[in-house]
């Protein structure tokens, strides 16, 4: 009796886990979705809640995992939780996480290419130069010196903006004397030296407590990344200069790319580039909001004239010759990069 029991048993569990596997089987199929096993994505990036970069994340995380019919699950770790950029791209490389997003060259310096001041003045000049043929050309370089591959590259933040605790900046002249922040990136110091400034470096997390010490006179940043990070509590003087954008590479750990099947490769990809257009849009909607709260804060925003823009581009110019002496790029993709610029207007 024991043995007819335990068979029937068997038998009914055999018959249910088939009816189970069927109904998934049969979900997938009318999903489109197909099982090429799971995988976890685990991203991280610097920005605070409500910054077009962690509101683009959560979009991608929640767009992959149901592209994939949850097969591809995507942690992201915002507001620096894993550490500072720099340490993030480490990890990425050596593969302890599988992406970041940042404006962080020192593994692809040649990104520092599109930073050169007063590349662009728009929106359409900027997606151009990322889009570009050259832009595809440098991100391609990534992998086969660091290991990464870069599935994205978008807005950081929007223009960047001067900002001090001294006095207004009106002219380069204004800058002279004044100890600024940089992020350690080669065009920025080579920029506010050009005008007469020094430089030290602090990183993003600590600039807040460096800009209240005294650590740094003032900073450069987009609007957006001022108001995330409330730098205009420790900041009197702002000036609309529009100087610079950044790239905003979505490196991905190269091994683990190769390891995923490669219909979700090609989903990831689309989800990145979806998330791009979107961060940039969320960029163009909340530059503006975030340039009023800081004027309601009580801080100053001068917007210079087209003569006052005009002395800080042309006390710029020299950079771009350095930026070719150093190696940053070649004569020839300056010149490509001026004509892409030219052709978007």
């Amino acid at each position: 009796m024991k043995k007819i029991i335990s068979a029937a048993l068997s038998a009914m569990l055999i018959f249910a886990v088939s009816g189970c596997q069927k109904k998934e089987n049969a979900a997938n199929s009318s999903s489109g979705k197909k099982d090429l096993g799971n995988f976890t994505m685990m991203v991280g990036h610097a920005q605070p809640q409500g910054n077009p970069r962690f509101v683009s994340m959560e979009k991608f995380a929640k767009d992959v995992q149901e592209k994939t019919g949850g097969h591809v699950k995507v942690q992201v770790f915002g507001n620096g939780q894993l550490g500072t950029e720099k340490e993030m791209l480490e990890q990425v490389v050596q593969g302890t996480i599988q992406g970041m997003r940042g404006g962080q060259f020192d593994f692809s310096p040649r990104l520092l290419m599109f930073t050169a001041p007063f590349l662009t003045e728009n929106r359409a000049q900027v997606t151009a130069l990322l889009q570009s043929d050259l832009a595809k050309k440098v991100c391609a370089e990534a992998e086969e010196k660091t290991g990464t591959v870069i599935i994205n590259l978008c807005d950081a933040g929007g223009y960047r903006q001067f900002s001090n605790n001294n006095h207004p900046i009106k002219s380069p002249a204004d800058l002279k004397g004044l100890k600024m922040r940089t992020n350690g990136m080669k065009t920025i110091d080579l920029t506010f030296k050009a005008m007469g400034a020094s430089t030290v470096s602090v990183p993003y997390a600590d600039l807040y407590m460096g800009l209240k010490t005294g650590v740094a006179d003032g900073q450069e940043n987009p609007w957006v990344n001022v108001v995330g990070m409330k730098f205009y509590e420790v900041q009197k003087y702002f000036t609309q200069v529009n100087y610079q954008f950044h790239p905003d590479p979505f490196y991905v750990n190269a091994a683990w790319w190769k390891s995923l099947p490669e219909e979700y490769r090609k989903i990831i990809s689309e989800c990145a580039t979806e998330m791009g257009a979107y961060n940039d849009q969320l960029i163009d909607q909340n530059s503006e909001d975030a340039k009023q709260t800081i004027i309601k804060s009580g801080a100053q925003v001068y917007v210079p004239t087209a003569d006052e823009l005009k002395a800080f581009q042309d006390a710029s110019k020299p950079v771009y010759q350095q930026m070719v002496s150093e190696g940053i790029c070649t004569q020839a993709e300056m010149d490509e990069m001026l004509k892409i610029s030219a052709a978007a207007k």
